[in-house]
């Protein structure tokens, strides 16, 4: 009796004081393998209650339990695992038996420590499980408990890991998947439509149907915040956005609840195209920036449940994130500004609904300020700050209204990316036509028609400047290109009209 109220104190210290949870138990209660991860130096116990007799059956049993923490090692896929067998006798085995635990039993990178705790060891036994493990165990030998306070000890234990699972399990429950399915659909839908009408890669088709397009949200087009979260750039980009979706947008939705779920989703593609509008230029569309905001909302739920968040899911978000994000660095065309911007905009749109049944006003009101502010000082940088978009928006503008000096001092300091801002180019040179320098404008559109050789206004450009230095040759190639590339323009056809007549 004296021994089996040791065990069930030391399953009462690991489950209720140190939250270890139960992985096995077996039918007679006598066996019981217990988890925490978070516990770097016992992330695995198994307590055994069995009175041994020979050393030889202790070593059958310890490389028996080798090999379950070696599958343990594969399911939890680590490279390492520490492991703990404690032994609870009444007696210590007949023979020689010391030898057999007084190292760890090594097995395909896991180390195996184990203990044999009996009515002659049981403080300096304790006094080893705590130095090994780093954790002091509180467990007091003098108890003394009758049957009844035995039964009652168990089953506070065993209701205590119970209520814990199910609280854990609860938290996956909230709400069954329904916008997730929605904006499949929708998404679906959608690329129907741009296939139908000029095609999912057609730049015109996708500033027609509302992809993230800077100019156009400076003209005052707010609502390309959120349209381009429907819209998606080819087939291949559609269905992997679609698997994500269907994976990641089930799982969050399940935890947070519909009606939370579509206001994190809507939000992280909101701040998705907010930060792609800050800092890139290029035209855009895609769920891209709302499907980081389903990784930021996982990564929401690891800050309240720690524990849990790593017990399950918790490696392999961290795992695809970085991934995902590395990928967005290396291979040019991903816009990694709207990952960025959706994974912050969903961890925050997460602190401000917060997880259901959680009461915690002062993290959803530190989430609705940062969000604010980040949202103002983002807006304020778009459309007034340094942004280059906005400035060359205004300076075509400034252009248009003959006040050319204004103009090339906007431009000026942005010709060094002109690789990332062609446009800059285009402007320049006609700036340089309208004050004369002919040579300056040659030279800049001689290098926008290498960035970009489908430029068919360059070509026409370049063959007037052509045509103005007496370079008839080349201007005659350049018309040709301009005509090649969209012969429905009048202006092009007048002038090769007019360049046949010189030759």
């Amino acid at each position: 009796m004296k021994q089996d109220i040791l065990f069930w104190q030391l399953i009462q210290h690991y489950v209720v004081s140190k939250e270890y949870r139960i992985l096995h138990i077996s039918p007679d209660q006598n066996e019981l393998w217990l988890e925490n991860l978070t516990h770097k130096k016992a992330p695995i116990i198994r307590i055994y209650r069995h009175d041994l007799d020979w050393s030889t059956w202790l070593q059958r049993d310890i490389e028996n339990a080798s090999g379950h923490v070696v599958n343990f090692k594969q399911q939890l896929r680590k490279r390492h695992l520490h492991a703990f067998n404690i032994y609870v006798s009444s007696y210590p085995p007949v023979d020689d038996w010391e030898f057999r635990v007084n190292e760890p039993f090594e097995n395909e990178k896991t180390e195996l420590h184990s203990i044999v705790m009996h009515e002659g060891n049981t403080q300096s036994a304790l006094n080893r499980i705590s130095h090994l493990t780093g954790d002091e165990i509180t467990v007091k030998e003098e108890v003394e408990l009758d049957d009844l306070g035995l039964y009652h000890l168990k089953q506070t234990v065993l209701n205590a890991s119970t209520q814990r699972d199910k609280k854990e399990r609860s938290l996956f429950q909230h709400g069954k998947p329904f916008f997730t399915y929605f904006f499949i659909f929708l998404h679906l839908v959608m690329f129907y439509l741009l296939e139908t009408n000029g095609g999912s890669q057609n730049p015109e088709t996708l500033v027609k149907y509302g992809a993230k397009y800077n100019p156009a949200i400076l003209e005052g087009e707010w609502w390309r915040f959120f349209t381009p979260i429907v819209l998606h750039i080819g087939f291949l980009h559609l269905i992997l956005n679609t698997m994500a979706i269907y994976y990641l947008g089930t799982a969050v939705e399940r935890i947070y609840g519909n009606v939370r779920f579509l206001a994190i989703y809507l939000f992280a593609g909101f701040a998705g195209s907010l930060a792609s509008f800050v800092f890139t230029s290029s035209l855009s569309a895609g769920a891209s920036g709302a499907i980081f905001g389903c990784f930021g909302a996982l990564l929401f739920v690891g800050i309240n449940h720690p524990k849990l968040f790593f017990r399950t899911m918790g490696t392999n978000i961290l795992v695809l994130i970085g991934i995902n994000l590395a990928i967005g660095f290396t291979i040019p065309g991903i816009d990694n500004a709207g990952h960025i911007g959706g994974l912050i905009g969903g961890f925050l749109a997460s602190a401000v609904v917060h997880l259901p049944k959680h009461k915690k006003f002062v993290h959803r009101i530190l989430g609705l300020a940062v969000s604010a502010g980040l949202i103002y000082f983002m807006l304020q940088e778009g459309y007034n700050g340094e942004n280059p978009t906005a400035q060359i928006k205004q300076a075509e503008m400034l252009v248009q209204q003959e006040q050319y000096e204004e103009a090339y001092n906007l431009l000026i300091d942005l010709e060094d990316r002109e690789e990332e801002f062609p446009e800059v180019l285009f402007y320049l040179s006609y700036i340089d036509i309208q004050e004369g320098k002919i040579e300056d404008a040659k030279n800049r559109l001689e290098r926008l028609t290498t960035l970009q050789p489908t430029f068919h206004e360059a070509h026409y450009n370049l063959a007037l400047v052509y045509l103005e230095l007496n370079e008839t040759e080349k201007a005659s190639d350049s018309i040709d290109k301009a005509i090649e590339l969209d012969s429905t323009v009048e202006a092009y056809n007048n002038l090769r009209t007019e360049i046949d007549g010189l030759e």
